[in-house]
């Protein structure tokens, strides 16, 4: 062993952001959307200050060390406080789904055992409902002016803040410890709780900085669309306090229009969250033509991105959209479609269209269903497995072998894995169609179905079927004031997917219900259809061409 070249081990820890950001970045702003359109802005010196009287705060009200921190709150600068505080002061932040049921809020805290939560004044009457179920929580604080309800021995937040004597806790952090917990949006059985480690989330924060992949920079104005309550924001309130980027953020102003106006006003530079946010803000802008020129990108992910989003936002306002690919047991980013150097024309698209380019420090490879590792060669197909620094290795209290084994996250999604890195995900293992003994992607034919101008959604299930097992099921939500019939888009399919995969049923809908993240709910769809409840049209009793031809029977 060679010696004198060891290097300084220092920690990599959410206080180091923290210090960060009130010492290189002191006039970075946090933008915050109020009521009634009005814009609260403070520096990152005026957050690192209330973090430190927070954190003081709640050491004052028995918070130690890895005890788990609720916060039941929408995107907001005392979120962001939260987000600081909590980690620094060796404690565990749990961001609440306010989405999630009763019982599965309910199930979620207890199995944290959070010892206090934070809610917002909006949120109280949700929290006021399952709180006599919380046997751990032993303080409830609340955010705003509002009415704390029956919570009735609630404190505030910002009577914490102001009446705190003492500052930051002097404690020493593991690295390795525990700074955050999110669970999965339990759309099968009860959620599962994933650990995101002080190294893991500076580390994924340092990643959302790649070139290729967010470019989170100083000069940036992000605003994370995506829940802070899910995912950790996708990372993005670490990643601007790393770089120094401003944070916009639009608390529960979810629509079309307040956000378009938020992105105007602020000069909003990078913004990320779910495909059905975009295509909601397309139709608003393709109606009011906002000027969107200070986006230099847009983050899409959460679900396939539709290559006509993409396509539209560029040439009719020219907004760039790219696509990323992760889960919550990824932190989540995991890959980012950015085309390889001198692709250009459909070239571009084609790698645009993709989950994108595994990212640096994560390792992927896919898997048979033999077991066997598949090549990376863009045609053998199989289920993604994930590896990293920043991938989960257990879910909390629940080592679950058939999601982890041999240091690999089984990610449950079905792709191919091209020579320089790129995923092409066709399914999601549970919602795969398997026709005939072949696979169909349902992935692939949603976002040919939403290419069609009539069609604002679309959500393709499997449907039982005698001779082949399984036939697709396309369940459509129109744009308003057009029609569109099954017929005429099985004829737009055939030239955007093969034909043996075309859909001949067809469910027009008003609504694809959605998860508690804005994905889309299949298995609601799956109930229905089991329920007969799910009504649909079948436009032919012909038999589908055999798996691999090409043309439809006569």
């Amino acid at each position: 062993m060679l010696e004198g070249l060891v290097l300084n081990d220092y920690p990599l820890t959410v206080r180091y952001i923290l210090e960060r950001m009130r010492t290189v970045y002191a006039d970075s702003t946090v933008v915050t959307l109020r009521d009634g359109g009005r814009c609260d802005t403070v520096t990152f010196t005026e957050i690192g200050d209330r973090v430190d009287r927070l954190a003081g705060a709640m050491h004052a009200l028995g918070v130690r060390p890895g005890d788990r921190v609720g916060t039941l709150m929408w995107n907001t600068q005392e979120h962001v406080e939260l987000y600081y505080a909590i980690p620094a002061m060796g404690a565990v932040l749990h961001t609440l789904n306010l989405r999630l049921s009763p019982e599965q809020l309910t199930y979620v805290i207890t199995h944290a055992e959070d010892r206090a939560i934070i809610v917002d004044d909006s949120l109280v009457p949700l929290l006021e409902a399952i709180a006599p179920r919380l046997p751990t929580v032993e303080h409830i604080v609340v955010v705003g002016d509002g009415s704390a309800g029956e919570l009735t021995q609630a404190l505030r937040y910002e009577d914490l803040i102001a009446d705190s004597a003492q500052g930051m806790p002097d404690v020493e952090i593991d690295e390795r410890a525990a700074a955050a917990l999110c669970y999965t949006s339990g759309t099968t059985g009860n959620p599962k709780g994933v650990l995101y480690s002080h190294r893991s989330t500076v580390l994924h924060a340092m990643g959302l900085g790649l070139a290729d992949t967010f470019g989170i920079r100083n000069s940036d104005r992000v605003l994370p669309v995506v829940p802070m309550f899910h995912v950790n924001a996708w990372g993005l309130p670490y990643a601007a306090g790393l770089t120094g980027a401003s944070l916009v953020l639009p608390s529960n102003h979810l629509n079309a229009a307040p956000l378009t106006s938020l992105i105007v006003k602020e000069r909003v530079t990078v913004a990320a969250g779910v495909p059905t946010i975009w295509l909601d803000v397309l139709r608003f802008a393709d109606e009011h033509a906002p000027d969107l020129s200070s986006l230099r990108r847009v983050v899409c992910g959460g679900a396939a991105v539709p290559r006509s989003l993409m396509e539209n936002f560029l040439s009719r306002h020219g907004v760039r959209i790219e696509q990323a690919w992760g889960m919550t047991e990824s932190s989540p980013l995991a890959s980012f479609a950015t085309p390889p150097a001198g692709a250009t024309g459909e070239e571009e698209w084609r790698y645009r269209t993709t989950g994108g380019r595994i990212i640096p420090l994560v390792e992927a490879r896919i898997v048979g269903e033999a077991g066997t590792p598949l090549p990376w060669d863009g045609i053998s197909t199989g289920e993604v497995e994930l590896r990293g620094p920043w991938i989960a290795s257990s879910y909390y209290r629940d080592p679950a072998p058939d999601r982890f084994a041999d240091g690999w996250l089984r990610t449950g999604d079905i792709a191919a894995i091209e020579p320089g890195g790129y995923v092409r995900l066709t399914d999601r293992t549970k919602d795969v169609i398997k026709s005939g003994g072949e696979w169909i992607s349902s992935v692939e034919l949603e976002n040919a179905l939403i290419g069609h101008p009539a069609v604002a959604e679309a959500a393709v299930i499997a449907k039982p079927d005698e001779r082949w097992s399984e036939r697709p099921l396309a369940c459509v939500v129109r744009v308003p004031d057009t029609d569109v019939s099954a017929e005429e888009l099985a004829v737009y399919l055939r030239d955007h997917v093969q034909r043996w995969w075309i859909p001949d049923a067809y469910a027009f809908i008003d609504e694809i219900p959605k998860t508690s993240v804005g994905k889309f709910h299949k298995k609601v769809l799956r109930a229905l259809l089991a329920q007969g409840d799910l009504r649909h049209r079948q436009i032919s009793n012909r038999a589908p061409v055999e798996p691999g031809r090409d043309t439809t029977p006569e």
